[in-house]
């Protein structure tokens, strides 16, 4: 431990600590720019500096860690003015446009501006005037109102491993974006959104479809039908006040009728149907000598990733489209002939935790199983929260509701989806009733869960031990890649049999698309209400579903059969890094 002082008051921490976590442990509020929890501190904006008493010396407390007998000033008149000059040198450099920023009222830079009082800028405005890049169908990058603080760079490069993002120029002339001046589309971008997530500003947001889901609504000719995903239900709260993990199911169907939608599904109902066809793929593979390990496929982001980085292991793949696909196809198959329903005159809506989404719903050929676009368009829980105040809805008052029928219904399994571990572990409660007839004796697999980078398990089915391996976080993916590949290739035994990868970190639950603000308490909060929603539900397996099961007796025949491979499989290509 190391004693310090802060501003006169006696502070004692673990050795390590920067000064700024200092800090916060007796309520002094630092104010930083750059830094985010997630991200290695760098101290590139200086918002955070403090001074050393009894000196001039002044240093970033960001990334300055404490040591015995220090004594720190956080605030003084000097320190106070230092600070308002750096932003006023950033607000030079950045764009007056805050009504039309996605991040308006959002956005930590002006949150500073407002704090400090600024209501003019000494220094002369020099903007970059580049042009906004939209290429990306996700990721939308507005250079001029970039500020340098390279958080996109450190979550694409160090979080994610996916080097999309890079400086290029010196001084101020540095630019961030996609190496040699490509477009976002042309890079390695897999359209994860941590990107957007950390950015401070709106110079990388999420693309934005709400205008065009209005004039949906507003077409009488046209039926709407959503779906919710997971991770959803436990995060939306927190941009109406509420806390973070607080289950809102029930509410967002209300507030989706309140807005004018026909229909309301549950992708929760999907996820169920996922795990019919993904554990009965690993059985299959497990016992006939498939491919193995078998990696998971509901991530869009990590099968982007890996289409692009892994071409040797896409046979590794389960061929398993993800929830929302699989919910677009029944959607435009399956329900709209219970209804009597001409699919082209359905627009199918997802509401997800992701930005990836946007992409794979237009990804290929196989992502219109049903003749038509199973899923038409696809919102953030970012865009949905936006959708819902335009609509006039007090989200945290709204009465509850329950979904519609038969896509709504799901199990505990449904549910933990939106956490990292999750799809594991609702495979393995199917995969052992798939080969044993029976259920395991204790379903909740607690080695698969929490937030460690790398978690792996193994459990015995019927006499075979299957060993299990769980990732989240893109950054995390190659060391355990390079395992399977080195076994793979000298023909030694596989380290693991199954594999699921979550493009971000926590999961789902920390999707692109999520409230801007993530960081492990908050993750940890949401995967705790999903775990309570699997608790509390009266059916906890996927394969007990009853309209799961009459899905399939009625209409898909059975799980991996030639109708569910058509509607519910789809295939992988090699992508290249870069495309020119």
């Amino acid at each position: 431990m190391v004693n310090l002082m802060i501003n006169g008051k006696t502070v004692q921490v673990e050795e390590g600590t920067t000064i700024l976590d200092a800090a916060k442990k007796i309520d002094i509020r630092i104010p930083t720019l750059c830094h985010n929890p997630d991200l290695p501190a760098w101290a590139s904006c200086g918002i955070c500096i403090v001074r050393l008493a009894g000196t001039a010396r002044m240093i970033r407390a960001c990334c300055t860690v404490v040591t015995e007998g220090m004594n720190i000033i956080t605030h003084d008149p000097e320190i106070v003015q230092a600070r308002r000059t750096v932003l006023e040198l950033i607000l030079s450099n950045h764009p007056d446009d805050c009504l039309r920023c996605s991040r308006n009222g959002r956005c930590e830079l002006q949150a500073l501006a407002a704090e400090f009082g600024l209501r003019t800028v000494r220094f002369k405005k020099i903007l970059k005037e580049q042009p906004v890049d939209d290429s990306n169908d996700a990721i939308v990058l507005d250079r001029d109102k970039c500020i340098n603080c390279g958080r996109c760079v450190e979550a694409c490069q160090i979080m994610q491993n996916v080097w999309a993002l890079e400086y290029s120029g010196r001084g101020d002339k540095t630019m961030i974006g996609p190496v040699a001046g490509v477009q976002m589309a042309d890079s390695p971008c897999v359209r994860c959104g941590q990107c957007a997530v950390h950015c401070p500003t709106g110079a990388i947001a999420s693309s934005h479809s709400n205008r065009k889901l209005w004039d949906r609504l507003g077409n009488p000719d046209v039926i709407t039908v959503a779906q919710i995903a997971p991770a959803v239900r436990v995060a939306i709260g927190e941009e109406f006040g509420m806390q973070p993990g607080e289950l809102s199911s029930r509410k967002i169907y209300t507030a989706l009728r309140r807005i004018g939608f026909d229909y309301v599904f549950d992708t929760n109902f999907s996820a169920d149907l996922t795990i019919m066809e993904e554990a009965t793929e690993f059985v299959q593979r497990l016992t006939t000598g498939g491919v193995l390990p078998m990696f998971t496929s509901c991530c869009p982001g990590w099968v982007d990733y890996a289409e692009k980085n892994y071409h040797d292991l896409l046979p590794h793949l389960s061929t398993a489209k993800s929830p929302q696909q699989m919910m677009g196809a029944m959607i435009k198959t399956y329900w709209a002939r219970q209804m009597n329903i001409d699919p082209a005159k359905i627009c199918s809506v997802s509401i997800m935790p992701c930005t990836a989404k946007k992409y794979e719903s237009r990804r290929d050929e196989y992502m219109k199983s049903s003749g038509y676009s199973d899923v038409d368009i696809s919102l953030t829980t970012r865009e949905f929260a936006r959708l819902i105040r335009q609509a006039g809805i007090d989200f945290a008052d709204l009465t509850e509701s329950d979904a519609d029928n038969p896509l709504g219904v799901y199990s505990g399994a449904g549910t933990i989806f939106g956490a990292t571990g999750g799809v594991m572990e609702a495979a393995l409660r199917t995969a052992y009733h798939i080969v044993t007839g029976g259920e395991l004796a204790d379903i909740d697999l607690m080695p698969v869960r929490g937030l460690e980078g790398v978690k792996s398990f193994e459990v015995d089915i019927n006499g075979t031990k299957i060993r299990v391996a769980v990732v989240h976080q893109l950054g995390n993916v190659d060391k355990l890649v390079q395992q399977v590949r080195a076994a793979v290739k000298s023909g030694k035994e596989i380290p693991y049999h199954f594999i699921e990868v979550m493009a971000c970190r926590g999961g789902c639950v920390s999707g692109g698309g999520q409230p801007y603000g993530s960081n492990d308490e908050i993750r940890a909060k949401r995967a705790a209400g999903l775990y309570k929603d699997d608790v509390c539900s009266e059916i906890r397996v996927s394969h007990k579903n009853p309209d799961i099961i009459k899905l399939y007796d009625s209409f898909l025949g059975q799980p991996c059969g030639e109708k569910s491979h058509h509607l519910l499989h789809t295939q992988y290509q090699k992508r290249p890094l870069y495309r020119y």
